[in-house]
């Protein structure tokens, strides 16, 4: 198996980089590229791609009851992953995005089974890293933002600490220096009423209530 491609998306600049652009052709064709996020390094795939989704459960170990989240390339992008999108989504979306608040929502039924693994349900939110971020606006659509590790190991913080076998089944590394790690993007339900925090993380619930009463 041939190494994967490894390319310096430091400074890649806006969306639509030579960089950014390469990438882009990877995730058209179904491949993986592993690229930098404000915690540590995501594997990306195009998320309407079954066979390139089913990769990325491969490459990790990861069980098919594990959804996958998604990173969108703009607040507008809700309504092409997730139906019924109720006011609230609109309203943390405006206050949070960019930024690590993933909204849980309830999914679009032409993503991939795998992404919702039979919850019904899909995580997205849009980030505040500048590669991770260009790379879904150069894309124009949702890629996979699962941490870039065989699934119950450590999350890598620069592409030196990538797993090898993880690695080895990647088509693109973009290396974007180290990662800050640190926590992960809180996790809000808005499938049910009143919304419910999944997982607490760098944005606290009491910001998040606030914003919901106006």
């Amino acid at each position: 198996m041939n190494p994967p491609e490894i390319l310096d998306a430091r400074d890649a600049g806006p969306a639509g980089s030579d960089v950014l652009g390469r990438a882009v052709r990877i995730l058209a064709g179904g491949g993986l590229v592993a690229y930098p996020t404000e915690t540590f390094y995501g594997i990306g795939a195009d998320a309407f791609s079954a066979g390139a989704v089913a990769r990325v459960f491969a490459l990790k170990g990861r069980g098919a009851a594990n959804p996958i989240p998604l990173i969108l390339p703009d607040p507008a992008a809700l309504r092409r992953v997730a139906r019924d999108v109720p006011d609230a989504a609109r309203v943390l979306s405006e206050r949070f995005w960019p930024g690590p608040l993933t909204l849980v929502l309830h999914a679009a039924r032409d993503l991939p089974d795998l992404i919702a693994a039979g919850t019904g349900k899909v995580g997205v939110r849009v980030s505040s890293h500048p590669v991770a971020r260009g790379l879904a606006a150069s894309f124009g659509g949702p890629i996979t933002a699962t941490s870039a590790n065989r699934s119950g190991e450590e999350p890598a913080r620069s592409i030196a600490t990538l797993d090898p076998l993880v690695a080895a089944g990647l088509d693109l590394i973009l290396h974007g220096g180290e990662t800050p790690g640190g926590p992960a993007s809180t996790v809000l339900d808005l499938t049910c009423d009143p919304p419910r925090v999944l997982r607490a993380g760098r944005v606290p619930e009491s910001d998040i209530r606030a914003a919901l009463r106006g």
